[in-house]
């Protein structure tokens, strides 16, 4: 995700750079403007991934990435966070301790800033009061948890 947010000006740059992509097809995407831009950053994201990881990785990265960002699923390979009966209390768990537990926040009370601003969704969900609360049951199969655009789990139990 971090070569998708590459500034539109530097994509190119990088491209030529960090790739071994032949320079006729840089040349070719010079041209390109607008969201062509955010094929180049996929383009980006995709060659720099395979060259550390590999081409296996690479994909699982892309699918998961337009699965998740693209609003095409919830996506297979996210990070995880696994509950358990403990971090219920009474079969339940609030918002503000979830976050915690998930890692997406540091403590309660940055949790309640992100909640208040309207920075986090809960299965797509935009979740506004910070007392509220999910079931063992909500969470049992698996919801995917975001706050802001960037940090983002999947919290199963």
């Amino acid at each position: 995700q971090y070569w998708r947010n590459v500034a539109d000006e530097d994509v190119l740059k990088c491209i030529r750079m960090l790739t071994f992509l032949p320079i006729e097809q840089i040349r070719d995407m010079e041209k390109w403007e607008g969201s062509q831009l955010n094929r180049a950053k996929e383009i980006l994201a995709h060659e720099l991934t395979a060259l550390v990881h590999g081409e296996e990785e690479a994909g699982k990265a892309e699918a998961s990435a337009k699965q998740l960002f693209m609003g095409q699923g919830s996506g297979n390979d996210l990070p995880t966070v696994q509950l358990t009966k403990d971090d219920f209390t009474e079969g339940s768990i609030d918002v503000l301790t979830l976050l915690v537990k998930a890692g997406l926040c540091s403590s309660k009370s940055d949790a309640r800033r992100n909640v208040q601003q309207g920075g986090v969704t809960i299965e797509n969900e935009k979740i506004m009061n910070i007392d509220y609360m999910l079931s063992e049951e909500d969470v049992a199969n698996g919801i995917l948890v975001r706050k802001g655009k960037k940090s983002f789990c999947r919290v199963i139990c």
